[in-house]
């Protein structure tokens, strides 16, 4: 088979196998985007831009793929968020402790390196970006005069997901490295449960309950890679802004109409290899959510789906990660892995926060590698984020009162690389 029947072939089955699972991929950790990529990189708690582990690296950095060789990897990720508010002396949000429903996400990932005859390589990849999912049951509901439900509507809630597609092409040149990655974003949204906003929307006939609704863009990711020496490795990677279609079904929802683009991030990191066996990492990331309007917008901007109109309030997110990775024997690997993000809810955004308590913060994780034989290997990582609250007031204009969000999560996953 010829690298372009090999590049075809690869594409297409990618390309197929994550679309059919986009509605169930991509729930996250930092704000709404994923912690990691793979297992091997969930098992560093995400670490990595300056440091190359497999077929799925592209994901943290373009350019981490130029090493890799020809590989296939898939992996699969079983996430389980816990998620809810308490209401104190509320007038419109359903008072005491609710629990969202659904609790289990299934999320896969899929990449395949093919090296080209000018020593360049050429990676497939799919994997979910992130979203975010609350599903509150139609619970008893004293404030809504005879109707029930957190917001008086009904069953609430919102389901965000995110899926990428990414081309890259890499190749290393001496000590430097470099990757660029054209990427399809494709999203999925539905809301329910939000008929009590009408009167804050442009359009109440687009703010919920409309379905599943799909959203595409294109963006690109850069990265580069540079040896400082034999052990230090310096690593950089940027995501441009996607601008995505709109939600038309939700234009009485999201800032201008509908629009909910995808946000610009960039990440910095060294790799410190003392040994051959082992790797220490340091990464720092920065989401900019709050250049999305539809996200960043102060709750009481104006109102829902105008332009410059209400957002959820989100503040930048700011990530640090560290990593260290333990090869202790030719056919077994350890890892272990810390994340802290800084929340991006504020206390005065906690009326919207409700449907999207990413208010998480620290991530710990561990995992590692089993080699089977000489070209099969299997990975595995457990992930752990405890709980974290938010609490602040309720506006008077939705009821007045008090509302405490809180979130912890937990995932395994598991995967296989086959390399050639």
């Amino acid at each position: 088979m010829t690298t372009m029947e090999h590049s075809r072939v690869a594409g297409s089955v990618i390309l197929c196998l994550a679309v059919s699972l986009l509605p169930e991929v991509g729930h996250a950790t930092e704000g709404y985007f994923a912690l990691g990529y793979s297992p091997a990189a969930r098992g560093v708690a995400g670490a990595g831009v300056a440091y190359s582990q497999d077929a799925m690296s592209g994901a943290i950095n373009p350019a981490s793929v130029a090493t890799v060789g020809r590989e296939l990897t898939f992996g699969f990720q079983a996430f389980s968020p816990s998620r809810g508010y308490t209401g104190t002396g509320t007038g419109f949000v359903a008072p005491g402790e609710v629990k969202s429903d659904k609790e289990f996400f299934p999320v896969p990932n899929m990449a395949y390196n093919l090296p080209l005859a000018n020593g360049a390589v050429v990676n497939f990849s799919a994997y979910g970006n992130g979203g975010m999912n609350t599903s509150y049951p139609d619970v008893a509901n004293a404030n809504c005069g005879g109707g029930s439900g957190v917001y008086c509507g009904g069953e609430a809630g919102v389901d965000l997901t995110q899926l990428f597609l990414s081309v890259t092409y890499a190749q290393k040149l001496g000590r430097f490295s470099y990757g660029i990655a054209p990427t399809v974003a494709v999203q999925a949204f539905e809301a329910k449960g939000l008929v009590n906003f009408s009167g804050m929307s442009v359009d109440g006939s687009a703010l919920t309950n409309n379905g599943l609704e799909f959203s595409y863009g294109l963006g690109l990711r850069l990265g580069m890679q540079y040896e400082l020496s034999d052990q230090w490795t310096l690593g950089l990677a940027a995501q441009t802004k996607f601008d995505m279609s709109e939600f038309d079904d939700y234009a009485g929802l999201f800032e201008g109409g509908g629009d909910f683009d995808i946000p610009a991030s960039v990440t910095v990191g060294l790799a410190y290899t003392p040994t051959p066996d082992l790797a220490l990492m340091l990464d720092y990331q920065k989401i900019f959510y709050s250049d999305m309007p539809a996200v960043g917008n102060a709750s009481d901007a104006g109102a829902l789906g105008a332009d410059g109109g209400a957002g959820f309030g989100w503040d930048d997110v700011e990530v640090i990660r560290l990593g260290v990775e333990w090869k202790a024997s030719p056919d077994m690997t350890w890892r272990a892995g810390y994340a802290h993000a800084s929340n991006p809810i504020g206390s005065e955004d906690v009326t919207f926060g409700i449907l999207a308590p990413g208010v998480v913060e620290d991530h710990f994780a561990f995992g590692g590698s089993r080699r089977l034989n000489d070209r099969d290997r299997i990975d595995f990582s457990i992930s752990y984020v405890p709980e974290n609250t938010v609490s602040g007031p309720i506006p008077v204009a939705n009821g007045g009162g008090t509302a405490e969000l809180e979130m912890r999560q937990i995932s395994a996953s598991v995967g296989w690389t086959r390399s050639f």
